[in-house]
């Protein structure tokens, strides 16, 4: 048999052992991005139902809005400081709310000890 056969035979099994290794260690980085796709999938799902269900929503909260005013007012002031601190810590590590969040969690932790 030609050398030079050989050698080619050689050096496609090398790299069909080394694509095969590269494939594993592929699946092996990729594993846990599975889960985190399926969120957004689900996430993605939840919004376009909102979307196609925009006037039922409006009419819903609009009719909670008028009948609860206090409550929709509490709700949009939670809202609200929800989305004041989440840009406040964006590009920061978790720690940084805490110190925003503590009054907050005294206050659950003394309604939920009165609860008790």
């Amino acid at each position: 048999m030609d050398p030079r056969l050989v050698d080619i035979a050689l050096r496609k099994q090398r790299l069909q052992l080394r694509a095969e290794a590269q494939r594993k260690d592929m699946v092996y980085r990729l594993s846990g991005i599975d889960a985190a796709l399926g969120r957004i999938d689900a996430v993605r799902g939840h919004l376009s139902w909102a979307k196609g269900k925009a006037p039922l929503l409006s009419i819903g909260v609009l009719t909670i809005l008028a009948l609860k005013p206090r409550l929709a007012l509490r709700v949009a002031k939670r809202a609200w400081l929800g989305w004041l601190l989440l840009r406040q810590t964006r590009g920061r590590p978790l720690t940084a709310l805490l110190p925003a969040a503590a009054p907050l969690l005294l206050r659950v932790l003394r309604s939920l000890k009165r609860a008790l």
